[in-house]
């Protein structure tokens, strides 16, 4: 026996409202909007800073959204010429951590944009 669909459903429904309603120009122009709104944001983290600091704040090192290192300072009092090492390694600790923080903030804001989804080559 075979099943037949009951008839007297009424009429199809038109096709914007099956499957969620999301015609491809529709689609097309969401994806536009949301290109259009993280390009914005990502020219906007160039302007955004980041601080991090290493040695107990004798070392700071402060980065845009971008990982550009925009500024390293150096507390005079950590300048040993006897132990240029452990300034190395606090120049490079700071560094790192301003860039990490760095791309947190950009997966941030962008993350924002995309609703969390994992858009390859994004960041």
């Amino acid at each position: 026996m075979s099943k037949r669909r009951p008839k007297g459903r009424g009429p199809t429904p038109p096709r914007s409202s099956r499957g969620g309603g999301m015609s491809p120009a529709n689609l097309q122009q969401q994806v536009m909007q949301l290109q259009e709104q993280m390009l914005e944001a990502q020219e906007a983290l160039k302007d955004e800073q980041v601080t991090a600091t290493s040695g107990g704040g004798m070392v700071t090192a402060v980065a845009n959204g971008h990982q550009e290192i925009l500024s390293i300072t150096i507390d005079p009092e950590v300048v040993d010429p006897e132990d240029v090492e452990i300034l190395q390694d606090m120049v490079l600790a700071a560094v790192n951590e301003a860039l990490e923080r760095s791309r947190g903030l950009a997966t941030e804001r962008m993350g924002a944009l995309t609703g969390g989804l994992n858009i390859p080559g994004l960041m």
